[in-house]
């Protein structure tokens, strides 16, 4: 892979202090070079996106992190708007939740959820859990810029 490209910016919609502060931790553990940037509602997450309000100035990711359980929006909302809006459908959305109900990972792909991947409580795990997530979004896959 060509190290001159330049990081995608990434997109963490997460509701609970404690999981964004081990995605933070996660990203510095592995010196992950990618921005990191946080919204903790739906209702923020699709304006960030969508380059409104507050986040008219905001980047478009490259990929976003997505929890499910969301206050004013859920995340199952969030990604059928995502999903649903020409000019985000192309960006990958990662649900990245606790839930491991099949109902939940069957919504969230007929929602054209990219990917799924259960948040492991463990705090080793999840940072590896993070590390796998970026290797392959960021260095094995090619994603539209």
């Amino acid at each position: 892979m060509t190290e001159s490209l330049a990081p995608i910016d990434i997109l963490l919609v997460e509701d609970d202090p404690g999981d964004v502060l081990m995605t933070q931790e996660a990203f510095e553990h592995h010196k992950i070079r990618n921005p990191l940037y946080v919204v903790s509602d739906g209702v923020e997450a699709l304006q960030f996106l969508r380059q409104e309000g507050p986040y008219a100035d905001a980047p478009r990711p490259g990929l976003v992190l997505l929890d499910l359980n969301l206050p004013r929006k859920d995340g199952r909302e969030v990604l059928a708007e995502v999903k649903a809006a020409p000019e985000l459908r192309c960006i990958p959305v990662v649900v990245l939740t606790t839930s491991e109900a099949e109902e939940d990972i069957l919504r969230s792909y007929d929602l054209h959820a990219n990917a799924y991947v259960a948040k492991p409580v463990d705090f080793d795990r999840f940072v590896e859990v993070v590390r796998q997530i970026d290797d392959f979004w960021v260095t094995v896959v090619k994603l539209p810029r």
